[in-house]
Parts: structure tokens; sequence; C-alpha cells
């Protein structure tokens, strides 16, 4: 199938500029054993029963190489103190994990201090759609942090959420 494009592409992405989305980094080793992560924002529960959660990744991203050859990952779920970490797996590929907001954890992959939760799992599959790709991942283990607001992205900006609705 060959990729359509909106006739108001402009409006597309507003549209989900404006779908407040919670935030998530995925950490992963390349093939040389080197760490490499993202910021997420497409992270998704798909089932229980197996543990199954998919994000999605441009195959153009810095990290796909990584993540395109390993079996597994972290997920990291943020609160609001996450804000800077987050800032930083968004940034240059090559500024990412300097510092010390991350450890070796299980099967030596990067874990990232003071999340609200993590999970290692087994990459079970990736799907190439056009130039992106949607990955499946079984969760094997993982560790809850200190609980915290939700931290949000919306309109290229992060918040935290206000009163209930």
């Amino acid at each position: 199938m060959e990729p359509v494009t909106p006739v108001d592409l402009a409006a597309f992405k507003q549209a989900f500029r404006r779908h407040a989305a919670g935030v998530a980094i995925i950490t992963a080793l390349d093939a040389s054993g080197n760490p490499v992560g993202f910021t997420a924002t497409s992270l998704a529960s798909l089932s229980a029963v197996p543990p199954l959660a998919t994000f999605n990744m441009a195959r153009s991203a810095s990290s796909w190489p990584a993540i395109a050859e390993t079996d597994r990952v972290v997920i990291h779920m943020l609160g609001v103190r996450n804000r800077g970490v987050a800032q930083k797996l968004s940034g240059a590929q090559v500024e990412r994990f300097e510092g010390d907001h991350w450890s070796p954890g299980p099967h030596g992959l990067p874990v990232i201090k003071d999340v609200t939760s993590w999970m290692v799992g087994h990459i079970v599959e990736r799907f190439p759609v056009h130039n992106n790709a949607v990955i499946v991942v079984q969760i094997e283990e993982g560790d809850l942090g200190e609980d915290d607001r939700p931290l949000l992205y919306h309109e290229r900006q992060y918040f935290q959420p206000g009163e209930f609705a």
C-alpha cells in the first residue's frame, strides 16, 4: 500500500500535537554494547496475559539500528520529576547517556534512575509501516519507583495534569 499524504498535512500534525500523551523512555544496547535510548510518547499496553506493550518509532531515528538488532529493551514510565531526563533522552544521541542518571540493569541494559517504573522486555515483533515501525515487547521483569504525577507531552511541551475533570 502506497503512503497517502492528507490534503492538509499541517492539520494532521496539529491534531496530534493537541493529543496529550504520557512520556516514556526506551533504552537498549547497540551491537557494540553501548547504551542507546529515546523519549517516546507512543507507548501502549497491548495485553495483560501475556504482558505485552508496544511503541512506535521512525526507522530513520538514531536509535533505530539498535532497536532493529537487539532482543531486549527497557521501558521506563516517567513522572513530573523526570522532565529533565526526558529532555536529555530527546536531545543529541551522543549526550543521552552522559551523566549519572542511569546504571546498568538486567542483561546489562541501561536503566534510568528514579523513574516511576521500569520494565525489561523481549522484542517479539517488529512491524515495518512505511518509514516507521511498531515494536511489540513481552515484559519479563521490572520494578516500581516512587509514585509521581504523570508527565504529559502536549503541543511540544511537557506538562503535569491539573485539576480532575
